[in-house]
């Protein structure tokens, strides 16, 4: 009996300290993040003010996280408030705040421009193009102006049925030179 309640203090103990490191490692986290969303924000919304905060629960585990955005000109808002393609912007600025804690070399965004406007392109192009010159990106996409603002384009092509190739294009200032792979 004695082993048994020397095992389960043993235990408690372990359990207590793994929680308080991970309440430490998770607020330290959280507070890079939320100051970097409040650049990212103003970054990609030339402007206003985005905030991050945690509500709830005395412990920041259990915590809800609460996302303020309120884009140049209008009221402090919660995401169900803003237009789709500003709560599309509004992710992307906290997906940048994530990745700037531990940034990487390269970075693959899927079609995250895909619900944003002509306007919010023009946005998360010039944010993205800030960003490439510490992390180099490779954005899959069927936009258009996303597109237009790329070094390199890589493509898949079909000249004949079952016969795929990869074609890769470099965008320079003076032309365009092309590479069939």
């Amino acid at each position: 009996y004695g082993d048994l309640e020397e095992s389960a203090k043993t235990l408690k103990e372990t359990i207590d300290k793994l929680d308080s490191e991970a309440q430490a490692k998770f607020t330290k986290t959280f507070d890079n993040i939320k100051e970097n969303f409040t650049k990212t924000f103003a970054s990609f919304f030339d402007g206003g003010e985005g905030h991050l905060r945690l509500i709830g629960e005395d412990d920041p585990l259990d915590a809800d996280i609460e996302i303020i955005a309120r884009p140049p000109g209008k009221k402090t808002q919660t995401l169900r408030m803003l237009s789709a393609g500003e709560k599309a912007l509004t992710a992307i600025a906290l997906l940048f705040a994530i990745y700037l804690v531990k940034p990487s070399p390269f970075c693959i965004l899927d079609e995250v421009d895909a619900p944003l406007d002509d306007s919010n392109i023009n946005k998360f192009t010039k944010v993205l193009r800030e960003f490439s010159n510490r992390t180099q990106f490779i954005v899959v996409t069927h936009n258009k102006l996303t597109m237009q603002k790329a070094d390199y384009m890589y493509g898949i092509t079909q000249q004949e049925e079952g016969v795929s190739k990869i074609v890769s294009v470099k965008l320079q200032d003076e032309g365009i030179e092309e590479a069939v792979a």
